[in-house]
């Protein structure tokens, strides 16, 4: 029987060399007799030919997937898993153009992600770091300058009503916030089954005390909240990005910060990353920053390696993985061969 090869790109291993996402979920590959798995043996920030030749499977968390990674002819890789929901990193068109499947991981990413956004929801209304800080410094005789809004009757919007979306919109219902979203995508009967509105992007923008962006990084959504979109908020009201950095046009969100058009921020994610250390955005008393590593618990890397693994083994079993992003590889020859072999 000849094996199916499964590489994991070195930087899912933690600091100590063990699996990030603990050893259950790597038994899924183990109790399959026909797939060998390892570490892959180099830290690249892009998959090479080279090791796109070498595995039939390979997990991806960091490094990106570019035409360039894929060389100049066929590849032995059959399926990349992304350890992730995004895929912004992985040049689709050129996995189908080389018969190579995509997956993403949204079941486990879509409760941690949304426990992530009201992180910062809470945090900001208690100016929870403001607080803090007042604490350290001894100064208690200040705290009534700090007062925090509180949630009940105020409005949450939400930028993107997929999987995420919809479930903020769940874990927010015992706490009395109005809920709107937009999304192009939603229909309106998706999002009125968790209790909330689907409206337009303006009034997401207009009437939110808390915005929070959850949509997928495209085309369409580079720079979807600029200057424009950051001028009608209220000067009370929070912005929180806990998607892709270049969804929101950074540079307008300092100016917007600075200029008071908005109270403050919750960014886990920003357009350049790491984020330069000069950064106006990691001065700001008033913004809260994590290292695109907030949703990052041992439930959240366990879920996306059971997910991604789980469709690995379909693919080396020749059956079609569940969540196949870029579906139309599904038509191709290559993919319907190994398929049917299967």
């Amino acid at each position: 029987m000849t094996k199916f090869s499964v590489g994991l790109t070195r930087d899912l291993l933690d600091p100590n060399g063990n699996l990030s996402f603990g050893t259950e979920a790597i038994r899924i590959l183990e109790a399959e007799p026909n797939i060998t798995w390892e570490i892959m043996p180099e830290s690249v920030g892009e998959l090479t030919p080279a090791q796109l030749n070498r595995y039939d499977g390979i997990l991806v968390n960091g490094p990106r997937v570019s035409r360039a990674s894929f060389g100049n002819g066929p590849v032995r890789a059959r399926i990349l898993a992304r350890h992730g929901v995004g895929y912004d990193s992985v040049d689709l068109a050129a996995c189908t153009d080389h018969g190579v499947i995509c997956t993403n991981q949204p079941d486990g990413v879509r409760r941690p992600v949304a426990v992530a956004a009201l992180t910062f929801v809470l945090a900001l209304s208690q100016k929870l770091f403001a607080k803090d800080k007042l604490t350290r410094e001894g100064r208690w005789a200040e705290k009534t300058s700090y007062m925090g809004m509180g949630l009940i009757g105020r409005t949450l919007g939400i930028i993107g009503a997929g999987s995420i979306g919809r479930e903020i919109m769940r874990i927010v219902k015992p706490l009395g916030l109005r809920v709107i979203a937009s999304d192009p995508y939603a229909s309106a009967e998706s999002v009125a089954a968790e209790g909330a509105t689907l409206t337009d992007l303006d009034t997401v923008m207009r009437e939110s005390d808390f915005i929070v962006v959850v949509c997928l990084l495209t085309p369409q959504t580079h720079h979807l909240i600029a200057a424009k979109q950051f001028a009608m908020m209220k000067p009370a009201s929070y912005f929180i990005n806990v998607a892709r950095g270049p969804i929101m046009d950074e540079a307008a969100l300092i100016a917007a910060l600075q200029a008071g058009q908005l109270a403050g921020a919750g960014l886990d994610v920003f357009e350049i990353e790491p984020v330069d250390p000069h950064n106006p955005l990691l001065s700001m008393d008033n913004v809260i920053v994590t290292p695109h590593a907030l949703c990052w618990t041992d439930e959240c890397f366990r879920g996306l390696a059971e997910s991604a693994l789980t469709s690995i083994v379909a693919a080396s079993h020749g059956e079609r993985p569940r969540n196949v992003v870029n579906v139309d590889v599904l038509k191709t020859a290559r993919v319907g061969s190994w398929m049917k072999a299967g």
